[in-house]
């Protein structure tokens, strides 16, 4: 794995085909960084590259459940998504499908869905955070991250490192 920037402590990236696999260990229990995924007044405090503010619409926490969100950036710029939830083992596990998305939480067809899985691992007081995305192919993986995908979660799991440090 690669650091995507000198921040302490990193954020690992690696490719492999179409599987993006990132990395990173938070200097917080297992439960709080949980906590920071699963409640909706948390993730809207951390979740985004930074100027970005993300507002959630519904956060249904459960299998078969959406989490429906907008991040708006600092020039007006708008995101929606839509993740469906498939496998709830907190504090340990998170699934879901990650989907761009309308207003309205209508799944943006002509952009692939990717399913995510979210491993939080308990260590000495730290969680190590493993995300494994699974793209429809390299080619989509490599569009996206030259869309910003690694300066993007990199800040992103910046800002959950702050949030952590602050709620303790």
């Amino acid at each position: 794995m690669t650091d995507a920037n000198q921040s302490t402590p990193p954020t690992k990236f690696e490719t492999s085909g179409n599987v993006l696999t990132v990395e990173r260990t938070f200097n917080a229990p297992r439960e709080l960084v949980w906590q920071a995924f699963t409640d909706p007044k948390h993730i809207e405090k951390w979740w985004g590259p930074r100027g970005w503010q993300t507002t959630v619409f519904k956060m249904d926490v459960r299998p078969g459940g959406v989490w429906h969100f907008v991040m708006r950036g600092p020039e007006g710029a708008e995101s929606w998504g839509l993740a469906t939830y498939k496998e709830i083992s907190g504090p340990q596990r998170l699934t879901y499908d990650d989907a761009w998305s309308n207003a309205e939480g209508t799944v943006n067809a002509n952009m692939p869905i990717t399913p995510v899985e979210l491993d939080f691992l308990a260590q000495d007081g730290k969680t190590r955070l493993v995300s494994i995305s699974y793209f429809d192919s390299a080619e989509t993986l490599e569009q996206v991250k030259g869309m910003g995908l690694v300066e993007g979660l990199t800040e992103t799991w910046d800002r959950l490192e702050e949030f952590v440090t602050e709620a303790q």
